[in-house]
């Protein structure tokens, strides 16, 4: 009985083979050659440059290295060093730090872009002079943002405490804690109301002018989240005008 002998075959490349491989140039290749980071295998008898699998590891390696931008001089440099593979992952590692700091301060550009157009969106009367209301809203945004969570955690007991008093009520006919609740609430809505509109002005989208109206026309004015209809005190414009912050001393 006849055994056949296995013969491991070891690849070798041509600069041409390994060029394709790798996705680059030949003249790429022959450039990393010649600034000694990427030394041929062996030659061929005819004096072709010949590489192993172990080149076409390494040329990948550099091809991901010059992407993330670190220089030709920096990756020879690590080639030569005993720990290489460990100097890569810390290079790597805080590439990715970097990378990821750009992209959240990307998307923080990005919201902010889709804040400012759904502003410009609302504006009812748009112009160029409404760049400077948009700038206004986004620089003062966060302090409003603040002012709305106050005023929430604020009203949180009172909306239990109705809602509890309307259930007593209803379930057992004891009515005098909706009374006390109510006897509570009309003083604590008017002192919210003073705390609210002490802390926000107004854009008139017709002057661009930012004011502060009375707090009764502001009380029962018509709203949306962002707007108020409201008189402007300095052209007398009326009409839905964008909310922004502004300090109690204002």
């Amino acid at each position: 009985m006849m055994y056949a002998k296995e013969v491991k075959a070891v690849s070798q490349y041509t600069t041409g083979e390994l060029a394709k491989l790798c996705g680059v140039s030949i003249r790429t290749v022959q450039y990393y050659d010649n600034r000694g980071i990427l030394i041929p295998n062996e030659l061929s008898s005819g004096g072709r440059r010949l590489y192993s699998e172990e080149d076409v590891k390494r040329l990948k390696i550099i091809c991901f290295l010059r992407e993330l931008n670190i220089p030709l001089g920096t990756i020879a440099e690590l080639m030569k060093t005993d720990n290489s593979a460990e100097v890569i992952s810390m290079i790597l590692r805080e590439q990715e730090r970097l990378i990821k700091a750009e992209l959240d301060e990307k998307q923080k550009k990005l919201q902010n872009l889709e804040s400012v157009n759904r502003i410009i969106e609302k504006q009812p009367l748009f112009s160029v002079e409404s760049i400077g209301d948009v700038a206004n809203i986004m620089e003062n945004k966060k302090k409003l943002r603040k002012i709305h969570i106050t005023l929430l955690l604020m009203g949180l007991p009172f909306t239990l405490m109705e809602w509890i008093s309307i259930i007593l009520w209803i379930v057992s006919g004891i009515w005098w804690p909706f009374v006390a609740y109510t006897v509570l609430a009309i003083p604590f809505a008017i002192w919210i109301s003073s705390y609210y509109f002490k802390r926000v002005s107004y854009i008139c989208p017709n002057c661009h002018e930012v004011f502060r109206p009375d707090i009764k026309e502001a009380f029962f004015a018509a709203h949306t989240p962002t707007t108020r209809k409201l008189t402007c005190k300095h052209c007398g414009y009326h009409g839905y005008c964008v909310e922004t912050y502004s300090k109690e001393d204002a």
